[in-house]
């Protein structure tokens, strides 16, 4: 089984993956590698190192000498954080995967994952079940980033056999890590206000329909993607990927359900216009048809779920 590593580990994907990763092949094989001095006490159970993806040779070299075969690169700026500092979220973004690509097309890595999302779109794209190939003009430096490593992952494989694999992650929602700065993260904090018996300041507009997922569906995808056969995977760029798709006021009205006197409010900020340069729904069939991807989770079960397990206090 190969040796693996998750860099990024920290984050909000990153965590749940190690963790589903070392259920799997076991905890010695599987490295999980950030930017922090220490490795968070989820993570404890396996090997852990320290690791700035801008540093080439010192990726090159850990990755060379541990054995590491498969890759999975999720450090990244995401979409809202990364308007605030442009030049670095591409830096950051784009340096850390020719890192990677550098060392699969070299021999030293079999397998790629990674992300990219569905900012790779823009207000010119179809809004309603966006089709797997369709036009791509993003206006945000998270999407221009993704497009173009997009871009390179197919010319990888195209031009050195690279097996780099990617999914176009929709908004994502889990119980298990606070928002992490995200334009979909109102998603995930209104459910921390709502068991706070808190009303909730929305900065989306109550219409703002946008992709989900829960978290356990987009883990479960990106291992089902790596596991499938090279030869089903006919997507070199990165794959449509959908789960539910709702506005802040359906999402609202599904929690009054659970707890009626819940109350939303909207505040709309810098991150409306992000919001609105992305889809509403995604159109998923490529990914159903070559590596037989479905969701478990819908909108209805979704909140059921956070609203039974999200611990408030994990915001102290």
């Amino acid at each position: 089984m190969r040796k693996t590593i998750v860099i990024g580990a920290c984050g909000q994907i990153g965590t749940e993956l190690v963790l589903a990763l070392r259920t799997q092949k076991g905890n010695d094989l599987v490295v999980a590698a950030d930017l922090h001095d220490d490795c968070p006490s989820k993570l404890l159970g396996g090997p852990y190192a320290k690791m700035d993806i801008l540093n080439r040779e010192a990726v090159r070299s850990f990755i060379i000498n541990e054995g590491i075969k498969e890759v999975y690169l999720l450090a990244a700026l995401l979409s809202a954080t990364a308007e605030k500092n442009p030049a670095f979220a591409w830096e950051l973004n784009m340096e850390g995967l020719f890192t990677i690509l550098d060392l699969a097309k070299d021999g030293h890595i079999e397998k790629i994952f990674w992300p990219s999302s569905i900012a790779v779109f823009g207000p010119t794209t179809p809004k309603v079940k966006t089709p797997q190939l369709t036009i791509m003009e993003p206006s945000t430096v998270y999407g221009i980033s993704k497009q173009a490593g997009e871009r390179w992952c197919e010319y990888y494989f195209n031009n050195y056999g690279v097996d780099v694999r990617s999914i176009r992650y929709p908004g994502l929602i889990s119980y298990t890590s606070l928002p992490g700065g995200g334009t979909t993260d109102y998603a995930v904090d209104i459910f921390y206000q709502a068991k706070l018996g808190n009303e909730f300041n929305c900065f989306l507009k109550e219409d703002t329909a946008l992709p989900m997922m829960y978290m356990e569906d987009a883990i479960r995808a990106t291992l089902e993607l790596m596991e499938a056969p090279k030869e089903n995977i006919k997507t070199r760029s990165s794959y449509n990927l959908s789960g539910c798709s709702f506005t802040p006021k359906e999402l609202a009205e599904e929690i009054k359900i659970r707890i009626p006197e819940f109350k939303i409010n909207y505040s709309p900020d810098f991150r409306q216009k992000i919001a609105d340069s992305w889809p509403g729904s995604i159109d998923d069939s490529s990914a159903r048809q070559d590596w037989g991807w479905k969701e478990n989770y819908n909108t209805k079960s979704l909140v059921n779920i956070m609203l039974e397990n999200v611990n408030v206090s994990l915001l102290d």
